[in-house]
């Protein structure tokens, strides 16, 4: 899983250490457990990337369950969450309804 870093997305994120704090607060707990806490795996690859690194160690994570769950029920996520890219995200939504 990959976390979710809403604060490198705010222009006054850095002036506020306060932010990562505020966010952290609606990070499922799960996200705590992952493999990718802190790993400094690429999650958010380029296109033409390799998704391979961050698979890899999505598939030795304890919650990988819970963030393919997670990123199936968030639309808008990109990048690696529970071992899969967002095409296959896309397929498994619609094999699903």
């Amino acid at each position: 899983m990959a976390v979710l870093e809403h604060s490198a997305t705010l222009p006054w994120a850095l002036e506020r250490p306060d932010v990562e704090e505020f966010f952290s607060q609606w990070r499922p707990a799960w996200m705590a457990y992952a493999a990718c806490h802190d790993s400094g795996v690429n999650f958010f690859p380029e296109r033409g990337e390799s998704l391979e690194p961050a698979r890899a160690l999505c598939a030795r994570c304890p919650v990988l369950p819970d963030c393919l769950a997670y990123a199936l029920a968030h639309v808008e996520l990109k990048g690696v969450w529970g071992g899969t890219g967002e095409r296959v995200r896309v397929r498994m939504r619609k094999a699903s309804v």
